[in-house]
């Protein structure tokens, strides 16, 4: 009797540890919109016995970011290898809008994101028959609430062909893979003809540029004239003091671990803009007051770090994930503190919002800010 008992004790320990560890594995952690899990992180179109090898050579090109300016010209191919190691786990852990929102009292993250997106539609003035470009899509949730909320058809440009095959996955089962369509190709290269698109947006992706001038004077070739262009870039502000250790470990923290050759200032990104032709209408920090902070997101408890690394550790150890998904989690974890010190100390901004047009041929180049 007692052997039977203790038999089935250990039944029944077993089975709670089995319950246990497949809601650790397959339940917990799934991405905000579903679509991707734990037990489905990949390294983008890595194959698994490359990844760490991957990963080194990228922390080692962009270990010091004021050095990667000097190899411009690698710079793309570095930003492909970032986004094999990050898509994964970005979709998992944060959703399919790769980019930050200001905090809005009363809605969810997903709720600013969503707004934070569809304030594109009214600023590029995107209407039914419009083609408006997405640079640097990423796997498209911006590009299908634009899409959704204006009837327009958007092309997005992404250099990773893993995200390319995973944005058009999500448009077919969004139902808008016939107003969504996506390119692999390099922003400051595209593959489209001059004067063809009715608008376009960039959302905290131009960043990645060695020489911001390249992208937007790719961007200002492809718009018809008219058209109005809106980007959220990512911006030193003027409290940034190039003096303070402090300040100068938050940027480089935040270069080194988001493929930056580094960070614009903000004052910057309007002259950029009329060097290549564009007329500058309106300039705002989107993140100043009354917006709420858009690192709030990124303040993880540490308990849900270690919750997340015992996940990804074990998943390592089963051979479900590749080696080197532990060290891009903890590359992305220490990225967040940085992030975040940016935030709160206001010396950063990922949403420094340029409005942009360019102009009628023969038409006025007066400008406002």
């Amino acid at each position: 009797m007692e052997t039977t008992t203790l038999q089935w004790s250990a039944a029944a320990t077993a089975t709670a540890a089995a319950a246990a560890f497949y809601w650790f594995v397959w339940v917990m952690g799934s991405a905000e919109v579903k679509g991707k899990r734990a037990v489905d992180l990949k390294m983008g179109s890595i194959t698994r016995d490359k990844v760490q090898d991957e990963y080194k050579q990228y922390w080692s090109f962009f270990r010091r970011p004021n050095e990667t300016a000097e190899s411009s010209e690698k710079v793309p191919d570095f930003v492909d290898t970032f986004y094999n190691l990050v898509t994964d786990i970005y979709e998992w852990g944060w959703g399919q809008s790769f980019h930050f929102s200001p905090s809005l009292a009363g809605r969810s993250h997903r709720e600013a994101t969503r707004i934070h997106e569809e304030r594109v539609v009214d600023l590029v003035q995107a209407r039914p028959g419009h083609r408006i470009l997405d640079v640097g899509c990423g796997v498209g949730g911006p590009m299908r609430a634009i899409a959704s909320r204006s009837g327009s058809d958007i092309v997005g440009i992404t250099i990773n062909e893993y995200q390319v095959g995973r944005a058009r996955a999500h448009n077919r089962k969004a139902g808008l893979d016939a107003a969504c369509e996506v390119v692999c190709g390099n922003f400051l290269q595209m593959p489209f003809e001059d004067s063809s698109f009715d608008g376009a947006y960039s959302i905290e992706a131009t960043c990645h540029a060695p020489r911001l001038e390249d992208v937007y004077a790719e961007i200002y070739r492809v718009l018809k004239p008219g058209a109005m262009y809106v980007s959220y870039e990512w911006v030193t502000t003027g409290l940034y003091r190039t003096g303070d250790p402090a300040h100068v470990e938050a940027i480089q923290g935040i270069e080194r671990g988001d493929a930056l050759p580094g960070l614009r200032r903000q004052d910057q990104i309007a002259g950029i803009a009329r060097k290549v032709g564009f007329e500058v209408i309106k300039e705002e920090d989107l993140a100043l007051p009354p917006a709420g902070p858009w690192w709030s997101r990124l303040k993880m408890g540490r308990l849900s770090y270690y919750r997340n690394h015992i996940l990804v550790s074990i998943l390592t150890i089963l051979r479900i994930a590749p080696k080197g998904v532990v060290e891009v989690h903890e590359m992305l974890y220490e990225t967040a503190k940085h992030l975040t010190r940016g935030g709160e100390t206001g010396i950063f901004t990922p949403m420094h919002m340029i409005l942009c047009r360019k102009p009628l041929a023969g038409g006025d180049d007066s400008t406002t800010a």
